[in-house]
């Protein structure tokens, strides 16, 4: 099932995107075949039920998938070429960090990009969405805690995560965390494709065979310590070939099977 929230006529609502996900060129695609099935309710925390309309994909404004109530963790160096372009050591354990839910924006939200930075990173990622409460889960739990999964982008303001030593207003300042384009219930996530764009330029072209920790890994490593919360966000880290994006900038993240979330890039 892939769950969508969107807004239409003003009033947000949450649907059911029903239609094949269209091929992907250059981080474009033709979502002109999708409807939407509208819900009566918000179906992360209640039953939800069909109220019989149908809408036009193209016809509604998307917004981010979920909005996560506790929080946003991200995996660092997660993939040894990314680590490696950034002169970094692969990690010997899953390296996190916290983006808050301020961070948070949706398809189409402009990414700001601070005064303070002088240069600004996307990062495409595979987002995990927990589904319920998780603490001491063991790895071939994990996925039983698991809602689904949606496209995001760790933008990172890179010139300041090396000065600062830590990462707090690096990765957790306001946009630095556009999610969409919806959530999908049911993914095989062992082998998929990550790719993003920059104004149509393809910069990278991962896939999730290449973690260095496994999303079950994550998950038991995260509730050893933090209670993982219904709506709480994994970003699961980037593949090489990040880069700088400048005002005026366009960015496609495209996961396989999740379709594509794109972002204009804009000053603060």
């Amino acid at each position: 099932m892939r769950i969508a929230r969107f807004v239409h006529q003003d009033e947000p609502k949450y649907g059911v995107v029903e239609g094949e996900v269209p091929p992907i060129t250059d981080g474009r695609w033709d979502t002109s075949g999708l409807e939407l099935a509208v819900l009566d309710s918000d179906p992360f925390f209640s039953p939800a039920q069909s109220t019989g309309e149908r809408l036009k994909l193209d016809d509604v404004r998307l917004v981010s998938p979920i909005l996560p109530r506790s929080k946003v963790i991200g995996v660092g160096r997660n993939f040894a070429d990314h680590a490696a372009e950034l002169g970094n050591e692969v990690p010997v354990s899953p390296l996190t960090f916290f983006k808050p839910n301020t961070a948070v924006i949706g398809p189409g939200d402009p990414i700001r990009l601070p005064a303070i930075s002088e240069y600004v990173s996307y990062e495409a990622e595979l987002a995990v969405i927990i589904g319920r409460v998780a603490k001491g889960v063991k790895a071939e739990n994990a996925f039983d805690h698991v809602l689904g999964y949606t496209a995001g982008n760790d933008v990172t303001l890179r010139d300041i995560q090396k000065a600062d030593k830590q990462w707090s207003r690096a990765k957790g300042f306001d946009t630095s965390c556009p999610l969409g384009p919806w959530i999908e219930t049911e993914l095989d996530v062992d082998d998929l494709n990550i790719r993003s764009w920059v104004d149509g330029d393809l910069k990278q072209d991962g896939t999730t065979a290449d973690f260095i920790f496994d999303i079950p890994t994550l998950i038991e490593h995260l509730s050893e310590t933090i209670t993982l919360l219904p709506g709480d966000v994994i970003l699961t880290g980037t593949p090489a070939g990040v880069g700088q994006i400048v005002s005026g900038n366009r960015v496609d993240i495209a996961i396989e099977g999740l379709g594509v979330l794109s972002n204009p890039v804009m000053d603060a």
